[in-house]
């Protein structure tokens, strides 16, 4: 009988870690939905190129000593880790989302300064997604950096939040 009673207690907690983990993605404050079809397809694309709204891009990152932040990020990096710096052209409605596939830190920089996000997501059990960020900004050019990245790539979604 106690064999029976932990085979069941097994069977339905391998059923709740798989619920939890198809649920994981439900768990972001708006739909990641798009960032995850993007990522599936994202290319190879250095650290100091620019990001396309509406694309993704499977991100070459530098050890951050290497990176060049224009300004130095807000969360300093911990020794070790990975980072880099991309642009992107900010569509006329101001407004970007940012979605990453790791952990790492984001800062958007306009006119020489940071600007703080509108909205943050992250979710530890979304597979192939781990955050997802919104800015609102002023039409035309940004500069993105990303820092404090444990691994040396980071896919990432540049999108119109919807």
């Amino acid at each position: 009988m106690k064999k029976i009673v932990i085979g069941l207690f097994a069977i339905l907690a391998n059923s709740s870690l798989a619920m939890a983990e198809d649920a994981g993605c439900e768990a972001f404050r708006w739909p990641v939905t798009r960032e995850q079809a993007l990522f599936a397809a994202a290319s190879a694309t250095p650290s100091g190129a620019t990001l396309a709204v509406g694309a993704a891009a499977d991100l070459a990152l530098v050890p951050v000593e290497k990176a060049g932040f224009e300004v130095p990020p807000e969360r300093a990096p911990a020794s070790g880790t990975f980072g880099a710096v991309a642009t992107v052209e900010v569509p006329p409605e101001g407004a970007i989302q940012i979605s990453l596939s790791g952990e790492a830190w984001i800062d958007v920089i306009q006119d020489g300064n940071a600007v703080k996000s509108a909205g943050y997501s992250g979710v530890k059990t979304c597979p192939g997604i781990r955050k997802s960020v919104r800015f609102k900004l002023a039409a035309g050019p940004a500069t993105v950096q990303f820092s404090g990245a444990k691994k040396a790539d980071l896919k990432v979604a540049v999108l119109a939040p919807e």
